[in-house]
């Protein structure tokens, strides 16, 4: 089991930062996306805003060979999903998941965003996955295991009726994008690693409508659900401290977890 590591004080305080800034980018997305922006046009957005606005660097761009500084995926995409000349319509779902480097340390977080004429069923689905997300985060303290993250969040999707997809996971951030341990959205309580204060980590559940099988399209990146039908994530990017858990990257228009 590769060991996690374990952010100083000062560690913390960069960290801290990097989460801040990230959770200013999605606050000016707010009023940006809309009906009929293209999700090309969201990533231009966000590239000059963190470049020049925050001074900071969109990790993402470069990444792996990734040539963008977010992934836009919208509807039946699952994760990765590729920003381009497509113009969000009136009944999408769109998950915006952006990472961003300040002083040598990454923050990483995505949102939903719903269009206006999104179904009942969308919203539903967008609405469970945020509270899967949050049953997650909550089970996060000193002496918890990662395993109490993972079945607090498939106990709630399981009980609307939703699945979870296993091919991808939250993990270990700072220095890296990816660090150590990896944070499965699955599993049984009081099972895998002890959490320990200065742990930084992601959690961002994948939730499909329908079946919980996904497949890669052909340009290598974008993962959809292999039934089309709707799939959502939520993301934030979490600290274990001395007595529980600090959201990172906390956006204006949340409340308390």
């Amino acid at each position: 089991m590769d060991k996690a590591v374990i952010k100083s004080a000062d560690e913390v305080v960069l960290m801290r930062e990097s989460g801040r800034l990230l959770a200013r980018v999605f606050n000016m997305l707010d009023d940006f996306i809309q009906v009929g922006v293209t999700t090309l046009e969201i990533d231009q957005k966000v590239d000059h805003f963190i470049r020049h606005e925050l001074a900071a660097r969109p990790a993402s761009k470069g990444q792996y060979g990734y040539q963008f500084s977010l992934n836009s995926s919208v509807n039946e995409v699952v994760c990765h999903g590729v920003p381009s000349t497509y113009r969000l319509k009136g009944a999408d779902i769109v998950n915006i998941d952006i990472t961003l480097e300040k002083n040598g340390f990454i923050a990483d977080s995505s949102k939903m965003y719903v269009m206006p004429n999104a179904s009942v069923m969308a919203k539903k689905l967008v609405k469970n996955t945020y509270e899967s997300l949050c049953h997650g985060i909550r089970q996060v303290k000193p002496g918890a295991r990662l395993g109490d993250i993972g079945a607090a969040i498939q106990t709630h999707a399981h009980a609307a009726g939703y699945s979870i997809v296993k091919e991808y996971c939250g993990h270990g951030i700072g220095r890296e994008m990816h660090e150590a341990p990896q944070i499965l959205h699955y599993g049984q309580s009081g099972t895998g690693q002890v959490l320990e204060p200065g742990m930084t980590f992601t959690i961002e559940p994948m939730i499909n409508q329908g079946q919980a099988k996904v497949k890669t399209k052909k340009d290598g990146w974008t993962v959809i659900t292999r039934d089309k039908k709707l799939s959502a994530q939520w993301e934030h990017t979490i600290l274990v401290t001395e007595t529980g858990y600090e959201i990172l990257t906390l956006r204006a228009d949340e409340g308390p977890i």
